[in-house]
């Protein structure tokens, strides 16, 4: 069984849309390989991927590199994911999964000047955001990944973008064309299951993509201003 690091955690229809969106992303993945399929969300809403089959070593593995995985124990300096669950004055708080949380300290964040929250809003870091950290060790606490910190830097040196939760990624391609601003953008990448980040084109402005969709999303939004 692989515990997928991305988190389901709307209710009723969208959770039910959710989660077949969900299997429906683990079936085309591993479509290829000789195995059963059981896609399943833990009371923590972490979604489990339990595989059987005579290529089951390589699906879950194959899962593990799309997703993530979150893990009972944590082994001192060794990479993992977890969602972002909180934030205050002295750091992130990850939700690491098996009902644990980890603190990354402020002056560990490592994405330059500001507190918690202005680096949080600066980055276009939405609630439940699946991010590496590496686990603490002898030498310090918990910390962002560099490979984290690298691609959320180089977000800032595109065009913008406008990141949303609470949505799959075909609700957030509908909802940018029901507002009538298809032509307005590049793509929608995903960033968890409900996480999704909408990369502008050149002359559009991400506050004002923003605004224009936030009504049709019961959702948080966050902008990411070049």
């Amino acid at each position: 069984m692989v515990v997928l690091a991305t988190k389901l955690y709307v209710e009723g229809d969208a959770r039910e849309r959710a989660l077949d969106s969900l299997t429906s992303m683990v079936a085309d993945r591993l479509a290829d390989l000789d195995v059963d399929v059981d896609v399943g969300v833990r009371e923590d809403d972490f979604p489990s991927v339990t595989v059987e089959g005579d290529d089951a070593t390589a699906a879950r593995n194959l899962l593990r590199e799309e997703f993530g995985e979150v893990v009972p124990e944590r082994e001192p300096g060794e990479t993992y994911v977890g969602t972002l669950d909180a934030w205050d004055e002295d750091g992130f708080v990850l939700d690491v999964g098996f009902g644990n949380r980890v603190r990354v300290p402020a002056d560990e964040i490592g994405l330059g000047q500001g507190s918690p929250e202005q680096i949080r809003t600066r980055f276009g870091l939405v609630q439940h955001v699946p991010l590496e950290y590496v686990a603490a060790d002898s030498d310090g606490p918990a910390r962002l990944s560099d490979d984290a910190r690298d691609e959320l830097y180089e977000w800032t040196r595109g065009e913008g973008r406008v990141n949303v939760n609470s949505a799959t990624r075909s609700e957030v391609r509908a909802t940018v064309n029901r507002a009538g601003h298809a032509e307005d953008i590049v793509t929608v990448e995903r960033l968890g299951l409900l996480e999704q980040s909408i990369v502008c084109r050149e002359d559009t402005d991400p506050p004002g993509l923003l605004a224009s969709i936030g009504q049709y999303l019961p959702a948080e939004l966050l902008c990411v201003v070049p």
